[in-house]
């Protein structure tokens, strides 16, 4: 039997999809013949993947985990919100999520990461799981949070299983105080940042172009008002702070945000009334809010011209 080199591998799962491991063992069974060990993929539905890898996953899950002083968030995106509620589908972005943990939110050393079970890589595992489920599915993006001292609390919202949902936050409280006790506060924020999605943690983190972008359009909007002709740009801008301040500002700001749990107090007056119950100061050292298909553009189907474009088909 002819060595099977890595290169070789490389060449068929390029040219199936497959996963690495079922690339080597094909070209083990056929003798290195390539043009064999892609019928023999195909013949084990595991060259499907490659085929589906241009149409578009926007549904799927968001896994997350939190280790009390680490904790990671996944998405793993498919076709169909169907897929989603699949126990094989769950299981893999509950195991994806534990493995991200490690990967300290690099995507590609996620991917590479060894799958539990002698399957592979990630990236192996994702493939298989394309060729059995028959749907395009990809792990898109990972991020992770880690502290010295305090916690890394999670939050799940629409949730479809133990840490899978349609938004996924992470928060990382910083903290000398009781470790439950911060745990329960940091999911009561956690909460609140899945509700009110802000930008940043404090007014310091707020790009210099961003609120600039700001002051141009209420500059605009300002200049449009039959009561401020004749005004400057200067007193305008001037006038216009205070609505900048509590129209962009107070709510793209974590701290200055209105706690949505209590309704009146800002986030940075919680934190300081909880102090107390926590037995030390606590700050919010950073958060991560990945909400399921956000920035992926769906595409829109136009079911008459796919039809039409179908029976085109058929008569040819």
């Amino acid at each position: 039997m002819s060595t099977i080199s890595a290169a070789l591998v490389k060449e068929l799962r390029d040219k199936t999809g497959a996963g690495m491991m079922d690339c080597k063992q094909a070209l083990t069974e056929t003798n290195g013949d390539m043009e064999a060990a892609i019928d023999l993929l195909r013949k084990k539905g595991l060259a499907k993947a490659a085929k589906k890898s241009d149409r578009v996953a926007a549904q799927g899950l968001i896994g997350v985990i939190s280790k009390v002083k680490s904790g990671a968030v996944v998405e793993v995106n498919s076709e169909t919100d169907f897929v989603a509620r699949n126990a094989e589908f769950q299981e893999l972005v509950q195991t994806i999520a534990g493995l991200a943990a490690e990967a300290g939110g690099d995507l590609q050393k996620l991917l590479t990461a060894a799958y539990p079970g002698g399957k592979g890589t990630v990236d192996d595992r994702m493939k298989e799981a394309i060729a059995t489920i028959g749907e395009n599915m990809a792990v898109r993006r990972t991020a992770s949070l880690a502290v010295n001292d305090g916690v890394v609390a999670d939050y799940v919202h629409s949730k479809a299983a133990d840490g899978l949902g349609k938004i996924g936050v992470l928060v990382a409280l910083e903290s000398a105080g009781d470790t439950d006790k911060l745990m329960a506060l940091g999911r009561q924020i956690a909460m609140h940042i899945a509700a009110s999605s802000p930008q940043v943690v404090n007014v310091e983190d707020l790009s210099q172009d961003a609120m600039d972008r700001e002051r141009a359009i209420y500059l605009e909007q300002a200049k449009a008002e039959p009561k401020n002709a004749g005004k400057s740009d200067e007193i305008l801008l001037k006038a216009g702070e205070g609505r900048l301040q509590k129209e962009f500002v107070n709510q793209a700001v974590l701290l200055k945000q209105v706690f949505v749990i209590d309704g009146k107090a800002t986030v940075a007056e919680i934190l300081k009334q909880a102090e107390k119950d926590v037995g030390a100061p606590v700050k919010v050292a950073a958060f991560v809010r990945y909400q399921l298909g956000e920035g992926i553009e769906k595409k829109e189907e136009d079911f008459a011209a796919e039809v039409a474009k179908t029976m085109g088909a058929v008569k040819q």
